[in-house]
């Protein structure tokens, strides 16, 4: 039996010019669904970047959100998307704000609804003493520091104090002084900045007058009541 050459089977060839050629139509149809698509994973990016900030006991930052969705994801796209979010929590009537602090995103509830935020979980707002007050401030303004540079401000033994600021999470040991004895310095910690509503310590009031003026309006921003602040001389050393 002879078999033409002509009828073996020929493999298909597939051009995409002819696509678009003779089916314009079609060509149209799957750009559209591109579109669509880049559209949806957008949304995507942005619900995955609420649910985190949702879930997150701290502020989260942009690097930890690209990290967390991977090199597929754009920068651009995680800061669009943080826009998009706080643009949507803006405003007075919404019960939770986007905002910025220590240097990352968290939602918050809003400021406005504190006194029924309060009375819901029925407990008091934290209350830091004269001593505390004072103590944080030297921290805040001269860090880092030792315990006995602390002291030498104070005038009087502050170790008490200090172990209840780091007991709050608001100072920290950040290293060794490279001396005798090795003294530990201390340091703010992002709670402190979380604490009064800080993005990062260049935020801190000028000290123009006094510390101690400083101190009370960086205090009466942040509404933690009932606090005496800077003294250098009437504070009791066992006061925390």
């Amino acid at each position: 039996m002879i078999t033409s050459k002509s009828s073996t089977p020929q493999r298909a060839v597939h051009d995409p010019r002819l696509k678009t050629q003779f089916f314009p139509q079609r060509a149209v149809q799957d750009s559209r669904l591109k579109t669509q698509f880049f559209m949806m994973n957008k949304q995507q990016v942005r619900a995955v970047v609420e649910a985190l900030l949702l879930a997150a006991e701290n502020p989260v930052s942009e690097g930890r959100l690209q990290a967390v969705l991977g090199e597929e994801t754009s920068p651009e796209m995680i800061g669009d998307a943080l826009r998009a979010l706080e643009l949507e929590y803006a405003g007075e009537a919404r019960g939770i704000h986007l905002v910025r602090i220590a240097g990352g995103y968290q939602l918050r509830t809003n400021p406005a609804f504190g006194d029924q935020i309060r009375h819901f979980f029925e407990s008091q707002p934290v209350r830091l003493s004269r001593a505390a007050m004072e103590t944080l401030a030297i921290v805040a303004y001269r860090q880092p520091l030792t315990r006995a540079e602390i002291e030498d401000v104070r005038g009087v033994n502050s170790s008490g104090v200090l172990s209840t600021l780091r007991d709050c999470d608001l100072v920290d040991i950040v290293g060794q002084l490279d001396d005798i004895g090795k003294p530990h310095l201390y340091g703010t910690t992002p709670r402190f900045l979380e604490f009064f509503g800080l993005d990062a310590l260049s935020d801190l009031p000028t000290l123009e007058a006094s510390e101690l003026e400083a101190l009370i309006e960086m205090h009466s921003d942040s509404e933690v009541p009932e606090t005496t602040a800077l003294t250098t001389k009437d504070a009791e050393p066992t006061e925390v």
